[in-house]
């Protein structure tokens, strides 16, 4: 009986979490009937959240994001990660790095094995000079996907459209908290990585702001999360990467119309 009643608590959280997603993937993106159907089955085998930044929709297809499949690895009880350069293969003079990764799902797992590589030619100019991070992150989402059978390839392993992970600077110490915009664990601010995009592809901030609070589904960006503020910094990143004019056209059907005069 407690099996059973286990197993019923689960689906109806399942098919909340998915009205959920569902509700965020329409108002975040154009997503098509196919796409909510495989939101549906996303949802109800592996649990993924779009309102934590577990998914993000591009070019039409679903991709896991790391924080995803790390929430999904802390969900399941994994016992660790073990990571090591291939350094047959790497070449710190030409910035190419090569990582494996071997996930260990329970004590006695014999573990679950993955590489990811990343060079110059295949990550973002954000994340340029910061390739054997970019490589390890690759090598971790490829094991874990292995480990958890998650057939979604993961945002990360997109060659040039891998989210940024460093911006171009070091930042500057913050006085807010450190929640969604501050610093935290010695890592850059969040707030400095979105400043720097919208320099790099002169958007308008306030627009960006508001495109941000609604993808975010919270009044301010003050008032998210940090992973959501994470997802919705990759998100913009990709898409202005991928196709500016698309992303200047969404961020415009937020400006507010102006009021004729009397």
């Amino acid at each position: 009986m407690i099996r059973k009643i286990s197993r019923v608590g689960t689906k109806d959280c399942r098919r909340l979490l998915f009205r959920q997603n569902a509700r965020l993937a329409r108002r975040s993106w154009e997503v098509s009937a196919s796409q909510i159907a495989n939101l549906k089955t996303i949802t109800s085998e592996i649990g993924l959240s779009v309102v934590s930044g577990d998914l993000i929709l591009l070019d039409g297809k679903w991709y896991v994001t790391h924080v995803g499949l790390i929430r999904l690895a802390y969900r399941q009880h994994c016992v660790g990660i073990r990571i090591r350069p291939v350094r047959e293969f790497c070449d710190a003079t030409a910035h190419h790095w090569v990582f494996e990764a071997t996930v260990y799902k329970h004590r006695c797992s014999k573990g679950f094995v993955g590489h990811g590589d990343a060079d110059p030619s295949n990550v973002s100019p954000l994340v340029r000079g910061a390739e054997m991070r970019v490589a390890e992150t690759r090598a971790v989402n490829r094991a874990l996907r292995k480990a958890y059978g998650i057939g979604l390839c993961s945002v990360e392993e997109l060659g040039s459209f891998s989210a940024p992970q460093k911006p171009l600077a070091a930042a500057p110490a913050s006085n807010g908290h450190a929640g969604s915009n501050g610093a935290r664990n010695g890592q850059p601010r969040l707030r400095d990585r979105l400043c720097l995009l919208i320099r790099q592809h002169n958007l308008d901030p306030a627009l960006v702001k508001a495109y941000a609070a609604d993808f975010c589904g919270t009044e301010t960006l003050k008032e998210a999360s940090r992973d959501l503020v994470e997802s919705f910094v990759t998100q913009l990143a990709v898409s202005a990467e991928k196709d500016r004019e698309a992303l200047v056209c969404k961020l415009n059907s937020y400006a507010q119309p102006v009021e004729a005069k009397p």
